[in-house]
């Protein structure tokens, strides 16, 4: 069975696509047989995935449509899914039942913090993350974790006893890779190192 991983936010721009393309090229980089699935209405994450040259390590694209039952291709290992902004309800509570892990990436803007408030009650109730079949993390995107920023999220999260996994620096590396259908994984480390370190932090708590 193949280990799948949800990405969400009710939130639009909250860095979801960059988070869902970049966990993606990273298995593909590892040799993992990986499917990027979209459940985005704008199906941001496949638009980008048709620009990606077949040179480099494959990611298969899959379109989702949440809230109707779908099984990935015979041999998939992981599964990254790339979740709509204002995903709630049934179609939250189906795709919540079907992965191992939720991640949810947030600006650490009060509007971005407040619009998550009402999401994060909604999700921590659903069946599958109380049963614990589900964990959720959460990554703060844009956002040097020394900042008052980045602590006033975590002071945010004690309070729902979300654990942060990690922050995504800004960096125009994402921008740079995204328009050629790349990924940081896909750019020499030389030039990537430091963006490379923040992401160990969400590959350990995806590994354990």
């Amino acid at each position: 069975m193949a280990y799948s991983i949800l990405v969400a936010n009710p939130k639009g721009g909250s860095g979801k696509s960059t988070f869902s393309t970049n966990l993606a090229g990273f298995y593909a980089a590892q040799g993992t047989r990986i499917m990027l699935g979209d459940v985005d209405r704008q199906q941001s994450s496949l638009s980008w995935l048709a620009c990606r040259d077949q040179s480099l390590p494959p990611i298969s694209g899959w379109k989702v449509v949440a809230g109707e039952p779908a099984r990935p291709p015979k041999g998939t290992q992981v599964i990254v899914l790339d979740s709509p902004a204002g995903l709630r309800g049934k179609k939250l509570a189906s795709l919540v039942a079907q992965v191992d892990r939720v991640i949810v990436p947030i600006q650490p803007s009060p509007f971005d913090i407040w619009a998550s408030r009402d999401f994060f009650e909604v999700l921590l109730q659903e069946k599958a993350v109380r049963k614990q079949k589900a964990f959720v993390g959460v990554v703060g995107m844009r956002i040097d974790p020394r900042t008052k920023s980045a602590r006033d999220l975590q002071q945010f999260l004690d309070g729902l006893d979300v654990p942060v996994i990690g922050h995504v620096r800004s960096s125009q590396l994402y921008v740079q890779a995204a328009a050629q259908g790349m990924t940081l994984f896909d750019l020499p480390a030389s030039r990537t190192q430091r963006e490379r370190d923040a992401w160990q932090s969400i590959l350990a708590w995806l590994d354990n």
